[in-house]
């Protein structure tokens, strides 16, 4: 009772503060949490009189003292100096209590023996093309001496590549055959390779022996394909090349795919086995008849297109032949290419070739003067302009705005050198004050072609073109006449082309039955 007695006057003593916390915790807690208060104020006297342990003041007098401030804030401030002499205090302890840098010694290698060296060596891998002498070999004794030199190969077995826009003569020379055998090769062959190897050609090439170091070898053997049907080996007897020429046999049958479109038509084709590039010359050739948005699952392709396929099994595509598309909600598409006039086009399947649309623009320029009258700047009073004019740069292309036949090309009064083209249905168009005339009479013409050149002759103050349209012999408003060209197959040659489509739509899909069979391989055919 008396020490409870002395410890409750103590805290008395110690302020309100102090009697409020002890009277709130005996009256919370009961005589327990009292008594348990007192053993850890008895157990620890020099506790201080807050409670707390001296690490914690030294911590809480560390955080107010801020040793380890951010060095990038505050610069040039009390704290920031303080910060820095840490920093430098830290450095200076590491550097002083670190055990510094010292190499670890190892033992080195010994140097190989050259007879050690020989044994090592020979399991090497080196290169052997150009005489490599890795390997077991014996030393020099009585019996066996070394040798100078490395021994060449008697032979040398390369294969090289046409490249794209690449030659014969080229590929050669990168592949090491002298000048005097890449001259003799064209002389030979140049007969069978007039249009030139296509880029991927393989090259198998043969070297032979030379006759010293300092001179390229020899060309003993050179095997190509010259085309699909030829194959070509020039070959050295007796030192001289001859060649070899190797006819293949090739079956030209056109190459024809049916198939049923699916969420795709180039897929559908695809999987179907039509070649790439038939597919999309048949893409373009139907776009320009229908929207190929509009082609929906269910419509039926036709596609046949030139396929040459040689004995060796080497095939050849070539260009589209025929487009069908028949639609299950509407009418079918049937176009055949065909020429007719020097021009070849799409026909459809009655005759009608492809429409070309509006007159094309004579002259890149702006129109500087239109139809109707106007005061002439030459001749000083009004007066009928029967065109209109282009102006435009001296010396720019002037085209023909649709297919026509030159029937007149020269000096013309006052339009200078001039040109007039006829066209079907009685028209006929007029182009003036050209700088130099790019056609002559009689010369049939296509859209687009260049037949002259802006120039000022003429009665004309500065370079322009001057452009007229007649109908019927009489000139009109240009910009009034917005017509197309198409072109109708009739008589014989309609019949012919009829004859043609006939024989193309005979055909079965897939490849030929002789082709199938020799081949193993079954039509190519989707459903």
């Amino acid at each position: 009772m008396n020490a409870t007695a002395g410890v409750g006057a103590t805290i008395a003593r110690g302020g309100p503060s102090n009697v409020f916390h002890a009277s709130q915790t005996h009256a919370q807690q009961g005589g327990a949490s009292a008594s348990l208060w007192l053993t850890d104020a008895l157990r620890n006297p020099a506790k201080p009189a807050d409670g707390r342990h001296w690490r914690e003041r030294v911590r809480d007098w560390a955080e107010d003292v801020e040793l380890v401030p951010d060095l990038g804030q505050r610069v040039g401030s009390p704290t920031w100096f303080r910060g820095l002499a840490t920093c430098f205090g830290l450095c200076a302890a590491a550097l002083y209590l670190s055990p510094g840098f010292q190499p670890i010694p190892g033992e080195p290698q010994p140097l190989m023996a050259p007879a050690h060296y020989d044994e090592v060596r020979s399991q090497m891998i080196t290169p052997l093309a150009l005489g490599a002498d890795s390997g077991r070999r014996m030393g020099p004794t009585d019996a066996v001496q070394p040798l100078r030199e490395t021994p060449e190969r008697p032979q040398i077995e390369l294969r090289a590549q046409i490249g794209g826009s690449d030659s014969l003569a080229r590929a050669l020379t990168r592949a090491g055959v002298s000048g005097g055998d890449v001259a003799t090769v064209m002389s030979l062959a140049s007969g069978d390779i007039a249009k030139g190897l296509k880029p991927g050609t393989p090259l198998d090439i043969l070297l032979g022996r030379r006759a010293s170091r300092d001179m390229p070898r020899p060309l003993d053997r050179l095997a190509f394909r010259a085309r699909l049907d030829l194959g070509l080996e020039i070959a050295r007897e007796d030192g001289v090349l001859q060649v070899k020429r190797t006819a293949i046999h090739v079956d030209d049958t056109p190459l024809r795919i049916q198939g049923v479109v699916g969420e795709s038509l180039y897929r559908s084709a695809r999987a179907a086995g039509a070649p790439p590039k038939a597919i999309q010359s048949f893409l373009r050739v139907v776009a320009q008849q229908i929207d190929l948005g509009s082609v929906s699952p269910g419509d039926r392709y036709d596609i046949i297109t030139e396929y040459r396929r040689a004995d060796t099994g080497d095939v050849e595509v070539g260009d589209l032949l025929f487009a069908g598309l028949h639609r299950a909600s509407g009418r079918g598409i049937d176009m055949l290419k065909w020429s007719s006039d020097g021009r070849t086009q799409w026909f459809e399947a009655s005759g009608v070739g492809q429409r070309r649309g509006v007159l094309s623009a004579p002259v890149a320029g702006r129109m500087s003067s239109s139809f109707g009258m106007r005061r002439h700047p030459i001749l000083g009073y009004t007066r009928m302009h029967a065109g209109i004019d282009f102006a435009a740069r001296y010396g720019s292309p002037i085209y023909a705005v649709t297919d026509g036949v030159v029937t007149y090309a020269g000096r013309h009064g006052g339009h200078g050198n001039y040109v007039r083209l006829q066209h079907g249905g009685g028209l006929a168009t007029g182009y003036a004050h050209m700088s130099r005339i790019a056609a002559r009479p009689g010369q049939r013409v296509r859209q687009g072609q260049v037949i002259g050149y802006v120039g000022s002759s003429g009665l004309s103050t500065g370079p322009h073109l001057h452009y007229e349209l007649y109908r019927g012999g009489r000139t009109v408003n240009p910009m009034s006449v917005r017509f197309t060209t198409t072109a109708q197959l009739e008589g014989r040659e309609l019949a012919a082309f009829r004859a043609r489509l006939m024989q193309l739509k005979s055909l079965r899909v897939g490849l030929p039955v002789q082709v199938a069979q020799k081949d193993a391989a079954p039509a190519v055919q989707s459903n």
